[in-house]
């Protein structure tokens, strides 16, 4: 899937999951997508909250906890193969789970279960590490149970009468009939048929590989993924809450009850798991709901009132609290409601491009980005990706391709192994900057496509070397570098700000992924005094990208230009909820209210500016202005 690595063999562990969802995709279309991650993620809950009835409980509370568990999947719910191993894994939960509370032993359907995962998913070794545990709790169990008799001088427990407490009527059952070698011999068929795959031993191995070998390599320790939890970003999904949660109630259960070593193992396995690496925080929110769902409806207590509730009252008392629990993620304006593809997030434009000028050879890529060209452009092995999503290549590729972001030694070392005929760089979602800024200063570099998300780059001294020549950007760079200096030019010189308005506007014109351009725009305009037009223009690019750090900002310093202060703090609210708080819009907020006589509020708008960059200089010379001006 990469041109340096073409024709080497290829360890496709999901090979499964692609067979099954293309004919999706091909007969379905994006409906078909998202009914993919529909039908998993009702399939999988429902299997977690089969489980937890089968444990015990009862009532509306698993249902919400369910709710609250499907909010941190959802983080994960893109269709990747990943959505087949949470079905697979909550199927494992429900059959153990049914088996461990003396419902029918199904445990032999795990093998084709898991010869099933092996061929979909790289993560089949979880389901080995759930049936251990259950293996061990059968051993625990029944040496628990030997010890019982031996003291009681009893065959078997005591019978439970209906008119006991609820709680122990919710105690699971006896399993004297369950042997701990039948997990044993299951497991056993499970992993020999796991190497039934295409791949055989390669493909199982490919996480422990990782593990051992590649984990500390530049380039993934780059991917977010395998970083620790943010929890800034999983707050509202309540993440912070389940991690907390399930300790807490699975040692109130232990203490009330004795210890449920499965919940126990798994909590302490997965929630590991989860802090250690973004990417299992998904499976963790599936392990966690049925014991979460169990433990909170034994903790909850049951008012009179609330037991003598119609059954419709209490439905709609838990309905609330889903809709409550979901609210803040459901609301969040970057993950928009709505069935299609975002298709402003792919470099669709830049492939129209690379298409229409015959743009190929050997390009290098960002490997976040591999896929949609991949897509668009098979079989045409001419625009290969220099790397693609899995990172294939050879360890020294991979490790300048990691620090050729900030190296210009490792860029060279990779450009000169390669000789790159094209660079296609993202600007926006995983953009590398220092490699923009560094193509830019390159005499021998090109660029001669631009939008939002995508820089194009191709060499002079080459084949594209009349692609350069026709459609290069003279004004215009692809990184960030050089934007000051071009802006501070513009101010001075007339000539140059014509011509990079026309840039500006071809720009515009090549792709519907421009606001970043409108905002340019705008920014000669108000140099040249026509603030209208430069307000227009914000309008325009808020419309293609409502969510891009800037647009507030400009409205709000037209808007003081214009003499509207009060205007200008409601665009400046607006900014700070996108981008957050900072020293520019401190000061903005300041030069509002000092426009509006507010001399105190102006004051602590710009000592805040002072607190988060004290080397600001106007603010500062606001500040001091103040308090001249009130001495």
């Amino acid at each position: 899937w990469s041109w340096p690595t073409y024709g080497a063999p290829d360890v496709n562990w999901s090979w499964g999951f692609s067979a099954l969802l293309w004919p999706v995709w091909e007969r379905a279309g994006v409906w078909g997508l998202f009914a993919w991650r529909w039908v998993t993620a009702l399939v999988a809950f429902g299997f977690l909250w089969g489980a937890a009835r089968r444990m015990g409980a009862r009532g509306f509370a698993p249902l919400v906890v369910m709710v609250v568990c499907s909010l941190v999947w959802r983080a994960r719910s893109q269709v990747r193969p990943e959505t087949l191993a949470a079905v697979l894994l909550a199927a494992e939960l429900w059959i153990l789970e049914t088996r461990r509370q003396g419902g029918k032993d199904h445990a032999w359907w795990l093998v084709p279960l898991a010869w099933v995962w092996a061929n979909v998913h790289n993560t089949w070794f979880l389901g080995f590490a759930v049936l251990g545990f259950h293996a061990l709790d059968d051993l625990l169990g029944r040496r628990g149970r030997a010890g019982r008799v031996r003291s009681r001088g009893q065959t078997g427990p005591s019978p439970v009468p209906r008119s006991a407490p609820a709680a122990a009527r919710t105690a699971p059952p006896a399993r004297g009939a369950q042997s701990p070698a039948r997990l044993l011999w299951v497991g056993l068929a499970a992993l020999a048929i796991s190497f039934a795959n295409p791949f055989g031993w390669r493909a199982l191995w490919q996480p422990f590989d990782f593990f051992l070998h590649h984990r500390d390599e530049p380039i993934f320790r780059s991917i977010a993924e395998l970083h620790p939890v943010a929890w800034g970003d999983y707050w509202q999904r309540g993440l912070p809450l389940l991690v907390a949660g399930w300790p807490l109630l699975a040692l109130w259960r232990a203490r009330r009850r004795g210890p449920d070593w499965v919940e126990l193992a798994c909590c302490a396995a997965f929630t590991a798991l989860a802090l250690s690496a973004l990417r299992f925080v998904g499976l963790y929110a599936l392990v966690a709901a049925p014991y979460v769902g169990r433990d909170l409806d034994e903790w909850l207590p049951r008012p009179a009132w609330l037991l003598r509730a119609p059954l419709a009252s209490r439905a709609a008392l838990a309905a609330l609290a889903c809709v409550a629990a979901g609210w803040a993620e459901w609301s969040r304006p970057e993950y928009p409601l709505g069935v299609g593809i975002l298709w402003n997030k792919y470099p669709v434009a830049a492939c129209d491009f690379m298409e229409a000028h015959g743009v190929r050879g050997r390009g290098f890529n960002e490997f976040g980005f591999s896929g949609y060209p991949l897509y668009r452009f098979w079989p045409d092995r001419t625009r290969l990706p220099f790397i693609d999503i899995h990172q294939a290549g050879t360890p020294a590729d991979r490790s300048l391709y990691a620090r050729a972001e900030g190296s210009d030694e490792a860029w060279g070392a990779l450009d000169r192994e390669h000789r790159f005929d094209y660079a296609l760089l993202p600007r926006g979602l995983f953009g590398r900057y220092g490699l923009l800024d560094r193509l830019d200063a390159d005499s021998t570099w090109a660029l001669v496509f631009l939008d939002d998300l995508m820089a194009l780059y191709v060499r002079r001294s080459g084949p594209l070397d009349p692609v350069a020549s026709e459609v290069a950007y003279r004004v215009l760079p692809g990184g960030a570098k050089r934007f000051g200096p071009l802006a501070a030019a513009c101010e001075r010189d007339s000539l140059l700000r014509a011509r990079a308005a026309a840039e500006l506007t071809r720009e515009i014109a090549g792709s519907p992924a421009h606001a970043q351009a409108l905002l340019l725009l705008s920014s000669l305009a108000m140099i040249e005094g026509r603030h209208d037009d430069a307000r227009a223009l914000v309008a325009r690019s808020l419309a293609v990208e409502p969510l891009r750090g800037g647009g507030h900002m400009r409205l709000a310093l037209i808007a003081l230009e214009q003499g509207r202060p009060r205007e200008a703090l409601n665009e400046a609210a607006r900014e700070r909820a996108i981008v957050g708080a900072n020293a520019a819009l401190d000061v903005l907020t300041g030069s509002a209210w000092a426009r509006l006589g507010e001399k105190s509020r102006a004051r602590a708008a710009y000592r805040r500016a002072l607190a988060r960059e004290p080397g600001n200089a106007e603010a500062r010379d606001s500040l001091a202005a103040l308090e001249r001006g009130a001495g």
